[in-house]
């Protein structure tokens, strides 16, 4: 009994692990952009990104908007750079300063670019994925 008892125990703490957090954005403003961009830190545009707390923002493939930040070590966020409580317009893309990324439409929500909430907004900013490939370059894909 005790065996079996040790094996459904093991069975479920396995079944609990994943590699993704599996948390999805569902997001009916903003598509689910297919992407993925390797940036060079030593480059002048994305050198802010070598220092903790600096953020920046900056545009792939034409028009994917990214706002991202060094948070610490090896650890970065990155984020879909246009409001996510509305449609993407001329002025839905996101203004950044500090650790915070303000919508200039009407709404005005303030993001935390640690974990992309708002005070009472309904969705939260999309994140994407980032990889440190080395202490110079990283990859940002969704």
């Amino acid at each position: 009994m005790r065996k079996y008892l040790i094996f459904l125990l093991s069975m479920v703490l396995l079944m609990a692990c994943e590699k993704d957090s599996g948390r999805t954005y569902t997001n009916p403003y903003l598509p689910n952009y297919s992407f993925s961009a390797t940036l060079n830190l030593n480059l002048p545009s994305y050198v802010g990104l070598r220092s903790n707390g600096n953020p920046i923002a900056f545009t792939v493939d034409g028009d994917i908007h990214i706002v991202m930040i060094k948070v610490g070590g090896t650890d970065y966020r990155a984020w879909n750079g246009n409001c996510p409580n509305q449609t993407p317009t001329a002025c839905s893309k996101l203004s950044i300063q500090s650790g915070i990324a303000k919508c200039s439409c009407e709404d005005g929500y303030r993001y935390s670019l640690y974990d992309g909430i708002a005070p009472n907004a309904q969705y939260t900013m999309v994140a994407y994925r980032v990889e440190v490939i080395n202490s110079s370059t990283v990859r940002v894909y969704n």
